[in-house]
């Protein structure tokens, strides 16, 4: 179990800010995607179409992180923001995980790849240098930055009631469902994906990333690697055959 002396202790956050953490982190996105969702023309008319790199869609993205400094904020203010954000630099850990963050994430990518008879190349061929960049860089400044809340505050906060194995399946499940409006939403790459294998997928990624978490000492940064190559535009395309070798 992640001890007092680091995840969110540093600035006291009550186990009770998950309540206001989960109610802003659904509220930000689902609000934003649920109207795209439900009143799709007048949104398109007054701030452009919905894709992956739309302005709106980053925000609902960002939903889990803005929750967590709002709260950690408003408990702890800017000492505590800085305590809470110190965690980003926090990168020891055994070689075992940067061995399975930098090698076996790939590997898993292009073995799964492998047994579905695809090509062993990413799924969208880049014309130049400049646009593989791009595409990382995109990449590395939208999912990652979601680990400021989940793993930076509501895993540390579960971890004070609840056993890792437990904490994991309940951010998982929690996680998985903050998703589903986007599979609604035309435009965005989880809307040719299945939900149900994404979901369990997430559950899966949830309870790997815990470990991960708990030996790095609460690090918000290794969280976010491990995120960024799930969702590396370079890897090949392996659907759902990586989410069956994650759950597996």
């Amino acid at each position: 179990m992640v001890s007092r002396s680091h995840g969110t202790a540093g600035c006291s956050v009550p186990v009770t800010a998950l309540l206001p953490f989960v109610l802003i982190t659904f509220g930000v996105a689902w609000g934003v995607i649920g109207l795209y969702v439900l009143l799709p023309e007048p949104m398109a008319a007054l701030f452009g179409p919905p894709s992956g790199q739309h302005p709106l869609f980053f925000l609902a993205v960002y939903a889990p992180a803005i929750a967590a400094l709002v709260i950690v904020g408003s408990v702890s203010g800017v000492s505590g923001l800085r305590r809470f954000l110190s965690r980003l630099l926090l990168w020891r850990s055994s070689w075992g995980w940067y061995a399975f963050l930098l090698l076996g994430v790939p590997l898993l990518f292009y073995a799964s790849a492998a047994i579905r008879g695809l090509p062993l190349t990413p799924p969208a061929p880049f014309a130049s240098l400049s646009a593989l960049l791009a595409a990382l860089f995109f990449m590395a400044i939208k999912g990652p930055v979601e680990e400021i809340g989940w793993r930076g505050l509501a895993l540390p906060l579960l971890q004070r009631r609840l056993a890792p194995i437990w904490a994991a399946l309940v951010i998982g499940v929690v996680w998985g469902c903050w998703h589903l409006p986007v599979f609604l939403l035309s435009g965005t790459p989880h809307s040719e994906w299945s939900f149900a294998a994404f979901f369990l997928g997430v559950i899966a990624i949830s309870v790997i990333v815990t470990p991960l978490f708990n030996r790095s000492r609460g690090s918000i940064l290794l969280p976010a690697l491990f995120h960024f190559q799930l969702i590396n535009p370079i890897w090949p395309d392996a659907q759902p055959y990586a989410t069956v070798l994650f759950i597996a």
